[in-house]
């Protein structure tokens, strides 16, 4: 059995919950976002992606680093 897919699906769903946070955060929901000009729009949301994709690294960093304490192998 391939856990890749499983992972894949929970890795998509921290990564949207990182970018409404990081956009809640601004103030803005997907009513708010919406009505804002398509330019500003854009803007914000590569900023949120910036934001998640930085914090997917760090996840991705600390799960590995368990992953190696946890069966005691350096790489």
């Amino acid at each position: 059995m391939n856990a890749e897919p499983a992972r894949e699906a929970l890795l998509g769903k921290l990564e949207r919950a990182l970018i409404d946070e990081y956009l809640g955060g601004r103030g803005y929901d997907s009513t708010t976002l919406a009505a804002l000009p398509e330019v500003e729009r854009g803007k914000i949301l590569a900023e949120a992606s910036v934001y998640a994709s930085g914090k997917l690294v760090e996840v991705e960093a600390r799960s590995h680093l368990l992953d190696q304490i946890h069966t005691g192998t350096p790489d």
